[in-house]
C-alpha cells in the first residue's frame, strides 16, 4: 500500500461511508486519515466506524490515523412554529431569549452569552452568511436587527457574530463527553472546534491527560490574530475554511492560508486543509475545474493534508472523490514547479542537534543516489524533523510504537512501519533495510540513510546519521529485529 505522493489524504467517514466494503475501498484508493465527525451520529455508530477502521488496519498490516472531530460550541437559533420564515430585505427581525417557537418577527437565541457582548451596528449572519442582519439595539434579553440580505431561516439554523467575542468555553458539556468517548476509544487526533485562544488548546489538553494529539480547527478571526500562541500549545493545525469564510471577507482566506501553511512547516507541526475542496462531487462523479486548482494550491504550499468532508461522507461519489484527490496529489507532485516551490519555501532556522541531523539527511538524500530516508524514532519526533524538510526521496518512520506510528499517518511523506524494539544502532538499521526492500522503497543494489537516538526508547535525541547499503548480508543477518 505504497502511495506515490507525499501529502496526505483525510476523508470524512458518515452516511455514505459507514460499512466495511466502503471504508476499505477509501483506504485502498488513497485515505490515509480517517475522520469521525462527532456533530453527527451516535457514540455506538462512532465506535462502529472505529472498529471498523481497525479491522481493515489489522488486516493490511498498514497503521491508519483516526481523527475525532468535536463539535464545539455552534451558535444555532431555536425553532419555528412553522419550521421556517422567509426575511426579506429591510424587515426587522429579533433574537431573544424567550423558548417559544419564532415567527416571522422573531427568533429565541438560546446562547446568552452573546446578549452580554454583542453591541450595535454589528453584523449577526445565519446559514453560513446566506442571510445577514445587523444590529440596531441590543439589550441583554433581546437583539433588535435590521435584515440587509434576506432568505429563508428555518430551525436550528446556524449563526456566526464575526464582529465579536463571546466568552464561551471552546468545550461544551457535550464536547466534554465526547472527548472522553473519544479518548477511550482510542482515537489518534482531536480536533476542536471555533478555538479562540491557546487557553482553550489546553483545557483540551488537561481532560485528555495525554492520551491523543490535539489539533486546532482555525475558523475563527480571533484564532487568526491569536494563531502564533495557538499553534505553540497544539500539536497540530487544521485550516477549516468553511466557518472562517463566513466570519471573514472571502478574499482573506487564500492569504490566510498560505501564511498559516507555512507557520506550520516552520515549526514541524502538520496541517490539513479542510472544507468544501471537491464539493462538487457530493453530486457529481467530476469536480469543477476550480476545485483541483483549490486541492493543487495546498499541495503547491506544502500542507501536510487536503481534507474531504460531505464529498466522503454524505456525497454520491465518495470513493470517487478520494481517488480524483488522490491522483490530482500525484500529478502536482510530480511537476518540477512544486519541487522549486517547497524548497523555496524551506525555513532555515535550525537550532538543535536533531534539526541538524535532519537537515543532513535532506541533503545527503540530495546529492546521492539514496532512495529513502528511515527515521527510527519512539515519540515522533525524528520522522517529523524528516518531514518538515519535505526530502525529494520517501520517509519510513519506523517505530516500536502503535500509536506513534498511527499519528505519523497524517505527517506528509511519513510511511509508517511498526517494528520491533531495538536497543542498538545496528539492529536500527537492519531493521530499515529490510523495511526499505518488503514495501519496496529500495531494492538490493540500493543505499538508504537512517537517523536514529541513541540511547534508543529515549525521546528527542536524534543524534546519529548512517548511510547504509541494501544488500543480502545484511537483509538477512542474525541479527533480531
Amino acid at each position: 500500500m505504497r502511495r506515490l505522493r507525499n501529502v496526505k489524504i483525510v476523508a470524512t467517514l458518515g452516511p455514505s461511508s459507514d460499512d466495511y466494503n466502503t471504508i476499505k475501498a477509501l483506504f485502498e484508493n488513497g485515505a490515509d486519515v480517517f475522520r469521525l465527525n462527532m456533530s453527527h451520529g451516535t457514540h455506538q455508530e462512532i465506535k462502529h466506524k472505529h472498529d471498523i477502521i481497525r479491522r481493515i488496519e489489522k488486516e493490511l498490516d498498514r497503521p491508519i490515523a483516526i481523527l475525532a472531530d468535536l463539535q464545539g460550541p455552534k451558535l444555532r437559533c431555536g425553532v419555528f412554529k412553522n419550521g421556517d420564515v422567509v426575511l426579506a430585505k429591510n424587515d426587522t427581525f429579533i433574537f431573544d431569549l424567550i423558548k417559544d417557537p419564532g415567527d416571522e418577527y422573531r427568533v429565541c437565541l438560546p446562547h446568552k452569552e452573546i446578549f452580554n457582548v454583542i453591541r450595535k451596528n454589528e453584523s449577526i449572519l445565519v446559514d453560513d452568511g446566506k442571510i445577514r442582519l445587523r444590529t440596531i439595539s441590543v439589550t441583554q434579553k433581546q437583539i433588535k436587527c435590521l435584515v440587509e440580505v434576506g432568505g429563508k431561516i428555518s430551525d436550528r439554523k446556524g449563526i456566526n457574530v464575526p464582529e465579536t467575542i463571546i466568552p464561551m468555553a471552546a468545550l461544551s458539556k457535550k464536547d466534554k463527553v465526547d472527548l472522553e468517548f473519544a479518548c477511550n476509544l482510542g482515537v489518534d487526533w482531536l480536533a476542536l472546534s471555533f478555538v479562540q485562544r491557546a487557553e482553550d488548546v489546553n483545557e483540551a489538553r488537561k481532560l485528555t491527560k495525554n492520551r491523543t494529539s490535539i489539533l486546532s480547527k482555525i475558523e475563527k478571526p480571533s484564532a487568526v490574530k491569536d494563531f502564533n500562541s495557538i499553534l505553540q500549545a497544539s500539536d497540530g493545525i487544521m485550516i477549516a475554511r468553511g466557518d472562517l469564510g463566513v466570519e471573514m471577507p472571502v478574499q482573506a482566506i487564500p492569504p490566510i492560508q498560505k501564511k498559516l501553511v507555512l507557520a506550520c512547516r516552520h515549526v514541524a507541526k502538520p496541517v490539513i486543509v479542510a472544507t468544501q475542496m471537491l464539493d462538487s462531487m457530493v453530486e457529481s462523479p467530476m469536480p469543477t475545474r476550480a476545485e483541483v486548482s483549490d486541492v493543487a494550491t495546498a499541495i503547491y504550499e506544502g500542507a501536510d493534508a487536503v481534507m474531504l468532508s460531505a464529498e466522503s461522507a454524505a456525497g454520491n461519489y465518495p470513493i470517487e472523490a478520494v481517488r480524483t484527490m488522490n491522483n490530482v496529489a500525484i500529478e502536482i507532485e510530480n511537476d518540477p514547479m512544486y519541487r522549486e516551490l517547497i524548497d523555496s519555501t524551506r525555513s532555515g532556522q535550525r537550532k538543535t542537534v536533531a534539526d541538524a541531523i535532519t537537515v543532513a539527511a535532506r541533503e545527503i538524500a540530495e546529492t546521492t543516489e539514496v532512495t529513502a530516508i528511515c527515521c527510527f524514532t519512539q515519540s515522533g519526533t525524528t520522522a517529523t524533523l524528516v518531514s518538515r524538510e519535505r526530502p525529494r526521496v520517501p520517509i519510513i518512520a519506523l517505530t516500536p510504537l502503535v500509536k506513534t506510528a498511527r499519528q505519523l499517518c497524517l505527517h506528509w511523506g511519513a510511511h509508517c512501519v511498526i517494528t520491533g524494539h531495538v536497543d542498538r544502532f545496528k539492529m536500527a538499521v537492519i531493521s530499515a533495510a529490510r523495511a526499505a526492500k518488503k514495501y519496496h522503497f529500495a531494492t538490493l543494489d540500493k543505499q538508504i540513510i537512517v537517523t536514529a537516538g541513541v540511547p534508543f526508547n529515549k525521546p528527542g535525541t536524534t543524534n546519529i546519521i548512517r548511510v547504509s547499503p541494501v544488500d543480502e548480508k545484511l537483509i538477512f543477518s542474525g541479527e533480531q529485529e
